[in-house]
């Protein structure tokens, strides 16, 4: 396996040739919010199964995995199977029902614990713009309370202390982007998570303009106290609020029934992506019928009419990728074996930093997981802010030029495709990492 280091210290005509591209026509050379540094910045040519190549063969194992979409890996043979035989049928369709959306709406209706029905979306982004605006209009209510340093998508609803460089406000939000309306900054209450005092109190207090709670019940690496989100569902409950559960990451991933089974609750909405989409564009909004129901097209121009609409809406290939996965993870034993390498990966990974005496601590939910420079689980992201960042951004580009592809500084998934090999190359890099870091 070749390094990030080595292939950039010869990248090839045709990288070289591509990043110039890059360089002139996107922004930053990159593709969203993410644009590497230049000593680890690389392009990808295609994938396999937990691994992943650049344009120059260099070989990586891949802990990004479409940012969670892929929880097969790449390219799985009935995943790929599926889509083939759906494009050979049509591509896309638009303003009438296909019927590959339809069997798939069955089958998340049946799936999905709180799922009375389900509305289509493209991406996850879209499914909570969408539960916010029918939370909104079936309460009556403008506010939602979200919780910092939660990723509720990219809308301007949802990046209100997302990225917050310091606590404190609550429960007034701060805008993370330039162009943010203050209109919308204003409708968004803030509270830290875990934190079912601080909930209470401001609940308490606004009420009355509270359409919902929203909450990630893995928020980035942090999970949720059981507690916790059993309260948050205790307080809708008592205050006639809506609780959405922001399941785009943890859906089908933590387990079949995804957080929902996992923590035992039930939210009134749920959202859905990544793996309800099989890495392509479709998401959705899952809960309850009278909820949903307030998007229902035969209700145009009536009161309660909640708008819904998107090119892209139950896309017929996204969806037949959808069910090959979902068939995939419905088999006996899948989350056993890839939380269980998750378990292995993390423990193994901490005798090795202690080995190293470097002051992280490896922690997992599921198959989510990530190298963190404090001592203890993270509760609130007053706990993330407080940590040696630098560090563990610095250890996580030494694990780029070991092969090992991770974000610096952000979470990382397993996938059923990893395999005992891929674990004995990550140790293996780590120890690398570890001594490289420990020079410096």
């Amino acid at each position: 396996m070749s390094s990030i280091a080595t292939k950039n210290s010869s990248a090839s005509s045709k990288q070289r040739a591509l990043f110039a591209i890059a360089d002139r026509v996107l922004p930053g050379s990159g593709l969203g919010s993410y644009s590497l540094a230049d000593d680890i910045r690389l392009i990808y040519s295609h994938g396999k199964g937990s691994r992943m190549w650049d344009v120059d063969g260099n070989e990586y194992i891949d802990y990004v995995g479409g940012a969670g979409a892929l929880i097969l890996g790449h390219s799985h043979p009935a995943v790929v199977k599926a889509s083939k035989a759906q494009l050979d049928r049509g591509a896309h369709m638009f303003g009438s029902l296909n019927d590959v959306a339809v069997m798939l709406a069955e089958r998340l209706v049946d799936d999905i614990p709180c799922a009375e029905k389900i509305a289509y979306a493209t991406t996850g982004s879209e499914a909570t713009g969408y539960a916010m605006r029918l939370a909104r209009a079936f309460t009556g209510r403008s506010k939602i309370l979200k919780f910092e340093g939660a990723y509720h998508g990219n809308h301007d609803y949802a990046i209100v202390s997302t990225f917050p460089q310091q606590t404190g406000t609550y429960p007034q939000g701060v805008p993370d982007s330039c162009g943010q309306p203050d209109a919308t900054v204003s409708t968004m209450l803030v509270c830290p998570y875990n934190d079912l005092d601080m909930l209470r109190r401001i609940v308490a207090e606004h009420h009355d303009d509270i359409a919902a709670i929203i909450a990630e019940p893995v928020q980035r690496i942090i999970p949720a106290r059981p507690e916790f989100l059993h309260g948050v569902r205790a307080l809708c409950d008592e205050y006639d609020m809506l609780f959405i559960l922001d399941e785009v990451v943890t859906g089908f991933r933590l387990c079949y029934g995804g957080a929902q089974q996992w923590y035992d609750v039930r939210p009134d909405l749920s959202t859905h992506g990544k793996v309800v989409g099989g890495g392509g564009p479709l998401s959705c909004i899952a809960g309850r019928a009278d909820v949903i129901g307030l998007s229902d097209p035969r209700l145009k121009g009536r009161q309660g009419y909640t708008y819904f609409n998107g090119t892209l809406h139950g896309n017929p290939v996204a969806a037949a990728a959808t069910m090959a996965m979902l068939d995939e993870l419905g088999k006996p034993g899948v989350y056993e074996r890839m939380n269980g390498f998750a378990d292995d990966l993390c423990r193994e990974t901490q005798q090795i930093l202690d080995r190293h005496g470097i002051p992280a601590i490896a922690e997992h939910t599921g198959s989510l997981w990530q190298i963190l420079f404090m001592e203890k689980t993270p509760r609130n992201q007053g706990d993330v802010l407080a940590s040696d960042q630098e560090s563990m951004r610095r250890l996580d580009t030494l694990l780029m030029q070991q092969g090992q592809y991770v974000l610096p500084g952000v979470r990382r998934f397993v996938s059923t495709a990893h395999t005992a090999q891929d674990l004995e190359d990550t140790l293996r890099g780590l120890d690398s990492a570890c001594r490289e870091f420990s020079k410096t």
